[in-house]
């Protein structure tokens, strides 16, 4: 049987708007990298947990973005809680990482203690919305160092003023000071016109064991993209569930592989597919 070894609270006992706690997190199997609130932040931050004793998560580093730490004399340069890390992706000595309206961020964590800001890119504006993933390749193409990063259709920027759906965007990462978007992607039967939110784009595989990858499209289901030429993505293979019982359309929202190679897919609504490509 499971059985709770422990918890950690990151609870915002402040008398807050916003909702609190630990959003989505990444493990490697001695840290933790979370997203959660933090007393005396506004937003969530980064922080890093070491779970060498299971029983007794220990804090060892954190990171916010400037303007996030109101107990510290800080004071946000944004409406709401807009900048706030939606969740790190480890790999080497860097923490990708998400910062829903704030963009993205990739901090060099060599000191765990002391996270370090390594560079940032953020489309938003012109683009409204919000940072999702920010996926390293754990392998160089042509040479080159890549992140994929989505944007997730669903909280927009500009007062909420209608816009066409998220996308999926290719980002090269070789010189990590200064990442210089290369590409995009959309599916092809998105209409180019303002859609319900949830339509697009939202969360890739965070396993990536090669140039193809899954992708959650809320409304368009399953995507599998290719992009083992960076500059050219593309769409090698897709599925669409039926729209789940209680729900008016489909809601795919997150997506996993297992070692063998079975595809993991959950409605944002009710109910799991269990996938394998032929």
């Amino acid at each position: 049987k499971p059985k709770l070894i422990t918890d950690w609270d990151a609870t915002d006992r402040s008398p807050a708007r916003y909702a609190r706690g630990v959003h989505r997190f990444d493990c490697d199997g001695r840290y933790a990298y979370l997203s959660p609130t933090m007393d005396g932040y506004f937003g969530n931050i980064v922080v890093i947990l070491d779970l060498k004793d299971p029983a007794k998560p220990r804090e060892v580093g954190r990171w916010h973005m400037p303007g996030q730490w109101i107990a510290g004399g800080e004071t946000p340069t944004w409406k709401n809680d807009a900048h706030k890390c939606h969740h790190p992706l480890r790999l080497g000595n860097r923490l990708y990482t998400s910062y829903w309206q704030g963009g993205l961020v990739i901090l060099d964590i060599d000191d765990m203690s002391k996270p370090k800001f390594v560079s940032g890119l953020d489309w938003s504006p012109p683009f409204p919305w919000p940072t999702h993933t920010a996926l390293p390749i754990p392998f160089k193409i042509k040479n080159r160092n890549f992140m994929l990063v989505t944007d997730e259709d669903v909280f927009r920027q500009e007062d909420y003023h209608p816009y066409p759906a998220a996308f999926l965007w290719m980002v090269d990462i070789t010189d990590e000071k200064h990442p210089q978007p290369i590409s995009t992607y959309q599916v092809a039967d998105m209409p180019d016109t303002p859609q319900p939110r949830m339509t697009g784009c939202h969360q890739p595989c965070e396993i990536v064991t090669g140039t193809e990858i899954p992708v959650t499209w809320f409304a368009h289901g399953l995507r599998i993209i290719d992009f083992s030429n960076p500059h050219s993505l593309k769409e090698v293979a897709h599925y669409m569930p039926d729209v789940p019982p209680g729900s008016d359309r489909v809601q795919s929202n997150d997506v996993t592989v297992d070692d063998r190679g079975l595809i993991y897919l959950l409605d944002r609504v009710r109910g799991l597919h269990i996938l394998e490509r032929t």
